[in-house]
């Protein structure tokens, strides 16, 4: 098949490569413009345009892919399908009808379950036992069209949004290779989403990573792990911002109150919660690098009683 790929980040990466590496032809790839960042303000060439100037790929970077100028453009490439993994725009109706095959997606959860823009870390936070891909039929709607495969994993019981991350970005090349070999085939079976067991999960930012310490232990570890690396979860020190980084779940302490240290030890600094407590195993204090709780400690003095 003749393909356009659109994708942005360091996710999207080894779907391309799948492709350009399979019997598919990649004629062209679609991904957001490039923006400065860092201090230095300097432009940033994104993860997936990187990948195809290496196979000297057409690359197209519009502003809006509903710009009729872009449009004319995909017309004329004349693609067999549009591939679309994680690329940062919504897509019109007037572009899924371009390709004889439409556009197929590769969402990274199992659909209905956890649609939007952050499935791979709300699955660890909202405790599910698995997740996975979904490759799916586009149609006008956010994650709504008909499901084609599905691949799923099981979650590590200490699982963060970085590992799972990783761990999907790198299946998503070998289902969407499995579907396509079966529209070519015409053995394609697409089911319709049930939209009574979907949900829309809220996107990350900084103030989603702020601990609640009413909230039980329970949650607020998966809430670490979902939001490790970014944004994180933190609360405050000493009028400083304390990153933490991993934790576990123990016993709390009868008549504490929420956020309280009720322990400290030479490696260990456990918090209650509103229903048990935290062990910290992992922080980062404002200004300072990642560490161990010991290494910590034998830097910096906290007291049990001290409420975060």
């Amino acid at each position: 098949m003749r393909i356009v790929f659109m994708g942005t980040p360091e996710f999207s990466v080894p779907t391309l490569d799948a492709l350009i590496h399979s019997e598919h032809e990649v004629i062209g790839v679609v991904t957001q413009p490039d923006k400065p960042k860092g201090r230095g303000k300097e432009v940033q060439l994104t993860p997936v345009k990187i990948k195809a100037q290496e196979y000297d790929i057409p690359v197209y970077q519009p502003q809006k892919v509903r710009e009729e100028s872009f449009l004319q453009t995909l017309r004329e490439l004349n693609p067999d399908v549009i591939i679309v993994i994680a690329f940062g725009q919504i897509v019109p109706k007037a572009l899924l009808e371009i390709p004889k095959y439409g556009c197929m997606n590769i969402h990274a959860s199992l659909l209905p379950k956890l649609r939007g823009s952050a499935p791979i870390q709300w699955a660890v936070i909202n405790g599910e036992e698995k997740s996975g891909i979904t490759t799916m039929q586009m149609d006008v709607g956010i994650d709504t069209g008909d499901m084609l495969l599905k691949k799923e994993i099981i979650l590590d019981k200490k699982e963060t949004g970085g590992s799972l991350h990783d761990k999907l970005s790198l299946m998503g090349g070998d289902l969407i290779l499995e579907t396509l070999q079966l529209a070519t085939r015409g053995k394609l079976n697409p089911q319709k989403q049930d939209d009574s067991l979907s949900s829309y999960v809220k996107m990350l930012d900084k103030e989603l990573g702020k601990i609640d310490f009413s909230k039980p232990a329970i949650e607020i570890e998966r809430l670490i792990r979902g939001l490790n690396p970014w944004p994180s979860a933190y609360t405050s020190l000493d009028g400083k911002t304390l990153k933490i980084w991993d934790a576990d779940v123990v016993e709390g302490k009868e008549g504490a109150a929420f956020g309280e240290i009720i322990e400290v030890t030479k490696d260990s600094i456990v918090i209650q919660t509103g229903n048990d407590a935290l062990t910290i195993k992992e922080l980062q204090l404002e200004g300072k690098k990642r560490m161990t709780i010991d290494a910590f400690l034998r830097g910096y003095t906290v007291s049990p009683g001290t409420v975060l």
